[in-house]
């Protein structure tokens, strides 16, 4: 299973450069800004493209995880649905195919004949990435193929990525906003259980140096016994103050609860989920609360096991509001039944991602009551 870490990391960075090549290629940047603008509301493609974009890095990290590690397909599930209709009302089935040459054909009929940017796009899933120093050697992770699944997030903050702010990150601050919350990831969970236990994040726009943005990768293992992070612990919030990172959207009767416990200079705000919970694994904050079911399972899985592995958890809120923290973290094998479409994999209650389950109580105990 530390080939399936290896393999998780490299396809992320596989992934990485598709959505890097998306906005350094001008004619796959120039439909990003069609979608940004909107000015062409007549071929489904441009208003799109930015699901496209995450649809064709979903299917190759499926389809390569898939080559490898057969056990695994039909396990591999993702956000989006990878049909498509194109400007002339037919419908396609985005998939990865054995060739660059295939897959450039087929995403052509997606993009109703753009060739040059089909090709662009090809040849970025198909390009093996560079070597990726991830110090995974040695390491024993005992699971099997067969017990796993996958949850995918293709890229993550899409928003943040389609308007594409180029804000300069500084070591130890929470930069809110930003290319740089655009993320991949990628989470692997028991079958059975549900149990996260390997995650692997990338943050393709980290830095820009001469040669344009280059990524930045994180990833953990949590399972029986054994919590692996490439992110260190961080060191212990010195006094009793907490520090938390909300939605923008948060609901007032939670900031002002959290005010109270934090004081008002200590409540951030970001831009997406995968990044706020990797801002705690970072500890730029102790914890991250969200009062409403507006997250997935995609969205939390893999950042989930990187907590883990570094002593913390992600909870279901309102679970853990009414019984305690004990047995509430998040599981990922089992839809909302009662819900349809996406909703049927959404945090319905909530979460509070944390890396001291000391701090964990303090934030309910703030909040019973008030929401």
């Amino acid at each position: 299973m530390a080939d399936l870490l290896k393999l998780l990391l490299r396809v992320a960075e596989k992934a990485a450069n598709v959505a890097r090549v998306c906005r350094q290629e001008a004619p796959l940047f120039q439909l990003l800004v069609q979608e940004k603008t909107g000015e062409d509301k007549n071929k489904k493609f441009v208003q799109d493209f930015k699901t496209l974009a995450d649809v064709v890095i979903q299917e190759m990290i499926r389809h390569d995880v898939g080559v490898q590690f057969p056990e695994m397909v039909g396990f591999i599930h993702g956000e989006e649905s990878n049909k498509f209709e194109n400007g002339l009302g037919e419908s396609v089935a985005v998939t990865v195919c054995a060739t660059e040459a295939e897959t450039a054909a087929l995403l052509a009929t997606v993009l109703d004949g753009d060739s040059t940017a089909a090709s662009l796009l090809s040849r970025a899933i198909h390009q093996d990435p560079a070597s990726i120093n991830a110090d995974t050697d040695g390491l024993s992770i005992p699971l099997q193929p067969a017990q796993l699944a996958i949850w995918i997030d293709p890229i993550d903050a899409t928003s943040q990525y389609i308007e594409g702010k180029e804000e300069e990150l500084q070591q130890g601050v929470l930069s809110p906003s930003g290319l740089h919350c655009a993320l991949v990831l990628i989470g692997v969970y028991l079958r059975s259980s549900g149990e996260p236990v390997m995650g692997v994040i990338n943050q393709p726009f980290s830095h820009k140096d001469g040669s344009g943005w280059r990524g930045e990768h994180f990833w953990g293992v949590s399972c029986e016994g054994l919590n692996v992070c490439s992110v260190p612990r961080p060191k212990p919030t010195p006094g009793p103050v907490l520090s938390a990172v909300l939605s923008f959207s948060e609901k007032p009767a939670v900031k002002d609860a959290l005010s109270s416990l934090c004081g008002t200079d200590q409540l951030i705000y970001a831009s997406g989920a995968g990044f706020k919970i990797l801002c705690v694994i970072q500890g730029l904050a102790d914890v991250y609360v969200l009062s409403e079911g507006s997250t997935f399972k995609w969205d939390s899985c893999a950042p989930h096991v990187l907590l883990r592995a570094i002593g913390g958890g992600v909870v279901d809120l309102h679970v853990a509001l009414k019984s305690g923290p004990a047995q509430t973290e998040l599981a990922y094998h089992q839809p909302n039944l009662e819900c349809a479409g996406a909703d049927r994999w959404a945090n319905r209650g909530g979460l509070v991602a944390y890396r001291d389950s000391a701090q964990l109580c303090k934030v309910l105990e703030a909040l019973k009551g008030k929401i």
